[in-house]
C-alpha cells in the first residue's frame, strides 16, 4: 500500500534503457470505479510537458523509482473526464462528508494498492491543532465517492 504523498516526485524509469522518463506529478482517479486509473508524469524542467501512464502499464513501484517497460506506455495527457488527485480541481483540500451528514475533514492524501490502483482510504485533516491532539483520520469506503461542487460525499465503511 502507498500514499500519493510518498509517490509524488518519484522518478519514472524505462527498464529497457535505464533512462529517466520523468517524475510522478499527480494521480488520475476514475470517477466511476474510484480507483487510481493513471499516473500523470511531468517531463522536462524548463519547458515541461505532462504525459500519462495507465496504472496497468507500471511494472513496479519502488521506494526510489517507478519502473515501466519502455516509453511506448506514455500517452499524451488530455483534459481528464476523471478526477485528478492533487492538481487544480482535484480532490486535495475538498471537504469530505459522510452520507449521514458528518463532516469528516479536508482530504489530504489517498492510500492505494499499487498493483491494481485500488483505493483503500482517504486521509483527512480537521486542522493543525486537531491533527496534533487527535491525529489524522483515514476514511475507508467500498463505494465510489459522490463528487459535488461544495463537498465530496462518502459512505464510510464500518470497521
Amino acid at each position: 500500500m502507498r500514499t500519493f504523498t510518498l509517490l509524488k516526485g518519484v522518478p519514472i524509469f524505462e527498464k529497457k534503457s535505464g533512462s529517466k522518463i520523468g517524475v510522478v506529478h499527480d494521480l488520475i482517479i476514475s470517477s466511476s470505479t474510484d480507483a487510481v486509473k493513471s499516473l500523470l508524469v511531468k517531463q522536462g524542467k524548463l519547458f515541461s510537458k505532462t504525459v500519462e501512464i495507465d496504472i496497468e502499464d507500471v511494472d513496479s513501484f519502488g521506494s526510489d523509482g517507478v519502473m515501466v517497460k519502455d516509453r511506448t506506455v506514455l500517452r499524451p495527457h488530455k483534459k481528464p473526464i476523471d478526477i485528478p488527485f492533487a492538481s487544480r480541481h482535484g480532490l486535495v483540500g475538498n471537504m469530505l462528508l459522510s452520507a449521514e451528514g458528518e463532516q469528516l475533514g479536508l482530504i489530504e492524501d489517498v492510500y492505494f494498492k499499487e498493483e491494481l490502483g485500488t483505493i483503500v482510504g482517504y486521509q483527512c485533516s480537521d486542522g493543525f491543532f486537531s491533527d496534533i491532539t487527535e491525529g489524522k483520520r483515514v476514511i475507508k469506503t467500498d463505494e465510489p465517492l459522490q463528487y459535488g461542487k461544495d463537498a465530496i460525499i462518502v459512505n464510510v465503511k464500518k470497521s
